[in-house]
């Protein structure tokens, strides 16, 4: 099923701008560099390129209204986990979402006693319908 509404899949460096971006909100080129690269020294052009690019795919939108551009996220946070989530499931867990979860919950990390209850409410909305 091809769809032609769909985004590029965002890189791992986009990702990261990404979260900026719904974290923060609308921002700057200077405000991104600032949260993501500070201290890594890469360069503020290195976030200028790779906004640039991601406007081009589609994933952020631009306001060049003022002198400094201002970008946000053109995907949602939600839409793009899962997104991620359902490849993962196709590519790694054969097209199994209980496996996936299995290995989540069985795995090192363990869910907090919070997390455990959204998931139990979770399901008991799924057996609901």
């Amino acid at each position: 099923m091809t769809r032609t509404d769909v985004s590029p899949r965002p890189t791992d460096a986009e990702l990261g701008i990404l979260n900026v971006l719904w974290e923060r909100g609308p921002s700057t080129v200077r405000d991104v560099h600032e949260a993501l690269y500070r201290d890594e020294g890469a360069g503020y052009t290195t976030a200028l390129k790779l906004m640039q690019i991601m406007h081009a795919k589609g994933l952020v939108l631009r306001d060049d209204s003022e002198r400094a551009h201002v970008f946000r996220a053109a995907v949602s946070r939600e839409r793009t986990q899962k997104r991620f989530v359902a490849e993962m499931v196709q590519r790694v867990f054969n097209g199994s979402p209980s496996q996936l979860v299995l290995q989540a919950l069985g795995g090192r990390a363990k869910a907090t006693r919070e997390e455990l209850d959204e998931i139990r409410a979770l399901l008991d909305r799924i057996e609901g319908n």
